[in-house]
């Protein structure tokens, strides 16, 4: 099996590793080795754990999953060329990951934490020469989609990347709100999670706009809780979430 390098041990790396492992080879790079040994046992699976001081990524495929802001401290300790770097880092230039680290191809990609379920919706742009390689490797935790252009993915990642936090939160208050009206939260948890689970299938076929017109009836129950979504300014909080989460991946390029 093809063996994929991670530079960084945080969540992100960890979903990812978890939705590639026992289709790849997995070796983590990090500065700790304690932390190295933590993500082997939430990985639950042996892997070559490495620090990072004088690392040599000669001929390696690597996963970038630092800290934007530590690009530059990071790349001054490793050796070698990758053969192809993915990076996962929110409003890093392909121009500043060259700069830096110097490999043969460098694609950049915004996964989400559904990765480590193969679920997740992954976005990359980079050098057509990575792409292939990217895709084949991203492909198995869950969706991805090639796009143009660098601002596209930084919108992709207000989107797709952030997503998963902006759901959490509707979720979340869905469930509060039928407790409130006195249903147990076990039973409204459960709930939810159909909800959640039925809908991710319809949302592949079906418009949201399509699929909202089937469930509203004139003066029924959804068209009562849709109108207090409206007064409450759900749509345009949504349209708003995407924009600051899009200026914030600028502001980090």
């Amino acid at each position: 099996m093809q063996t994929i390098t991670f530079i960084g041990n945080g969540n992100m790396g960890l979903s990812i590793a978890k939705g590639l492992k026992g289709k790849y080879n997995i070796e983590v790079v990090g500065r700790n080795m304690d932390n190295l040994k933590h993500f082997e046992a939430q990985l639950d699976k042996k892997i070559e754990k490495h620090l990072i001081k004088d690392f040599d990524m000669t001929d390696k495929t690597v996963v970038l999953c630092v800290k934007p802001a530590n690009v530059d401290e990071v790349s001054k300790q490793l050796h070698g060329k990758a053969s192809l770097l993915i990076s996962v880092l929110a409003g890093t230039p392909v121009a500043k990951l060259k700069k830096a680290f110097k490999p043969k191809a460098v694609v950049r990609s915004m996964p989400n934490l559904a990765a480590s379920v193969g679920a997740s919706m992954t976005t990359l742009t980079g050098d057509k020469k990575g792409k292939e390689g990217a895709l084949s490797i991203l492909s198995a935790i869950g969706e991805t989609l090639w796009l143009s252009s660098e601002k596209e993915i930084d919108i992709a990642t207000a989107l797709a990347g952030s997503g998963p936090a902006y759901l959490a939160l509707i979720a979340e208050a869905l469930a509060d709100g039928a407790v409130k009206q006195g249903l147990k939260r076990e039973d409204a948890m459960a709930t939810m999670r159909g909800l959640f689970s039925g809908f991710g299938q319809l949302i592949q076929e079906v418009h949201p706009a399509v699929l909202k017109d089937g469930v509203m009836s004139p003066g029924g129950t959804t068209a009562a809780g849709y109108g207090a979504l409206e007064v409450g300014n759900v749509r345009a909080s949504c349209i708003n979430a995407i924009e600051e989460a899009y200026k914030k991946a600028q502001e980090l390029s």
